[in-house]
């Protein structure tokens, strides 16, 4: 007989009923695993974007999706909803504390008592606008190394770039001369001597030449023939020079070269135009040409289409061999595709509604592979969609005026992203650190690999928190880089001063100390370089590193094909996602 059921809370039996307990315990565990899945955002393998690519490979991009942007936008919902901004992003606490410092010692004689009346350099750069932007600034050391009178550079005009731009029309000609006529005598033109005009002398110098390089090679030939011509000048002057001349290369850099008056105000309109949608803009140079993708030999999960059109282009290089595309990802060769860019960007704090200004030129497949990362970061904007085609007209058929753009608008950005590292993102690094360690980031490629690789089997949380970690020295934070460590041209150490406690010093990471001179600038030099007396009237201004030719050539050259020494451009692979080669288009496309 079945027992009464009773009402009220009186005489409940103190258990209850153990069939309800599976059953409470089974909602329970719904209700969680609902709330889990509505505040983690979905894998990274599971967006439609990458859907086909499932058992190929966890990051891989689909280039080919039809499924368009709106399934992906939803699927990016929760990981855009972000309350608070993370502190930070910005700037580093500690960049006050930091400022440039390039003026010349008082051993640093003045150009009218060293320069020599019968010694021409001209030089010829190479590559794209960074690239040759780098040659100029050598191209000023090597004249005062040599005690000679530096015709104004002349442009790469035949390279991949195809830009017949002049010195005079991407560059302030008379503000370059001007600016630096106490430390090397610069002419526009070759002049006469002794009544008529000299054929150059040309010649190509070893990469990283050093000072007694010059000395040995160009120098005699300069004395015989008055007028030398160097040749695909890209890296041919030695990375660690002595502190004078180092900081020569930053007054060249940092203020001599600026832009004509008409790159500088188109500029200046859409760094402005970008600060009138946000109080803060990220700058993102993002290097998803396919050029780029072909020579990296990586896989985005494209397929058989991807494989054809990027092997394609791979083949116009007979110096590249096979790669493996995992291997390559391990390493950190590849570039992150723009989504993965996003993420590492949404992991680090920045929230979905802040705007971001592309740098870059054509993407690898287009809007769709942009898809992901507008999904997470809505404001994408580039110079072609926040001005007029009429605005752009002076500039659009010329490659190197159009990358003056994208340099002045990255240059001005509170945060600058690069997705490789080029000369463009050495040259804009460097720059940053200089004027103040504006915060600029670079993808720790091969630790980033390895969370995006075990996306899907972490919380949001959880891989944030890691990028968050393995990001830590790559956000541009003062001493982040070891002096002396990567180019100068990325890492100016020698010209970056710290205050401390309102009083002035100087102190050297290597093995000297040294005094700065200048009392404007006196402060704590984050690096000098070792000092040793030279012949100042053979080239040398102070400071020349007691190494040989021969031994130059042993440690830091070596024979390419056609016998002549030459040099791999940084030693450090894991900092550089591309080796330098000696192909010109190449060269020119990897370039910037």
């Amino acid at each position: 007989m079945a027992q009464p059921r009773r009402r009220g809370g009186g005489g409940q039996s103190a258990c209850p009923r153990p069939a309800l307990l599976p059953a409470a315990a089974l909602l329970l565990f719904l209700l969680a695993a609902v709330a889990l899945l509505y505040v983690s955002p979905p894998p990274l393998s599971d967006h439609p974007a990458l859907a086909s690519s499932r058992g190929r490979s966890p990051h891989a991009l689909v280039l080919n999706n039809s499924g368009g942007g709106r399934t992906v936008e939803s699927e990016h919902r929760e990981i855009s909803h972000v309350p608070r901004e993370a502190d930070g992003l910005w700037g580093s606490k500690f960049a006050s504390r930091f400022y440039g410092c390039s003026s010349s010692s008082s051993r640093f004689l003045g150009s009218s008592i060293i320069t020599q009346p019968d010694r021409y350099l001209m030089i010829v750069t190479s590559g794209g606008l960074n690239q040759q932007r780098t040659g100029i600034i050598d191209a000023v050391v090597a004249a005062r190394i040599l005690n000679a009178t530096l015709v104004v550079p002349k442009l790469d005009q035949t390279s991949f770039w195809k830009d017949a731009s002049n010195f005079s029309e991407i560059f302030d000609v008379d503000w370059f001369i001007s600016y630096l006529s106490k430390d090397v005598k610069i002419v526009k033109e070759l002049p006469q001597i002794g009544g008529k005009l000299r054929t150059p002398h040309r010649m190509r110098v070893p990469r990283k030449c050093t000072q007694r390089c010059y000395l040995n090679r160009v120098l005699p030939a300069l004395l015989k023939k008055h007028v030398v011509r160097l040749t695909k000048f890209d890296y041919r002057l030695a990375n660690r020079l002595d502190t004078d001349l180092q900081k020569l290369r930053c007054r060249v850099n940092y203020h001599a070269l600026r832009f004509t008056g008409l790159i500088e105000e188109m500029g200046e309109k859409l760094i402005q135009r970008m600060r009138a949608r946000s109080k803060n803009y990220i700058a993102l140079h993002l290097r998803f040409e396919p050029d780029m993708l072909a020579f990296s030999g990586c896989y985005y999960g494209g397929g058989e289409k991807e494989r054809k059109e990027l092997g394609a282009i791979r083949k116009r290089w007979k110096t590249l061999h096979a790669t493996n595309p995992e291997k390559g990802r391990r390493q950190g060769r590849c570039p992150l595709t723009p989504e993965e860019v996003g993420l590492m960007l949404r992991a680090l704090g920045y929230r979905n509604d802040v705007h971001i200004y592309v740098a870059s030129g054509e993407i690898y497949g287009g809007a769709r592979t942009l898809a992901p990362l507008k999904a997470l970061f809505p404001n994408l904007h580039t110079k072609e969609t926040i001005s007029s085609k009429e605005e752009l007209a002076p500039f659009s058929k010329f490659s190197s005026r159009m990358a003056a753009l994208d340099f002045m608008v990255c240059d001005g950005s509170d945060a600058f992203v690069t997705n490789n590292n080029g000369n463009m993102a050495k040259i804009l690094a460097g720059r940053r650190r200089y004027f103040g360690h504006k915060r600029t980031i670079r993808p720790n490629a091969k630790r980033l690999y390895s969370l995006i690789l075990n996306r899907r089997n972490v919380s949001w949380d959880s891989f944030s928190s890691r990028v968050r970690m393995v990001q830590k020295g790559f956000m541009g934070e003062p001493k982040e880089l070891r002096p002396g460590r990567g180019e100068f041209h990325e890492n100016p150490s020698t010209c970056i001063c710290e205050r401390t406690d309102g009083k002035t010093a100087a102190k050297s990471n290597s093995q000297t100390e040294q005094v700065l001179s200048n009392d404007t600038e006196r402060g704590i030099a984050i690096q000098t370089e070792e000092v040793s007396s030279n012949d100042t009237e053979r080239g040398l201004a102070i400071g020349e590193p007691v190494v040989s030719d021969e031994e130059a050539g042993e440690s830091e050259v070596e024979e390419d094909a056609s016998g002549e020494r030459e040099e791999t451009i940084d030693p450090e692979a894991d900092d550089d996602a591309l080796v330098r080669l000696e192909d010109p288009e190449l060269e020119g496309i990897l370039s910037d």
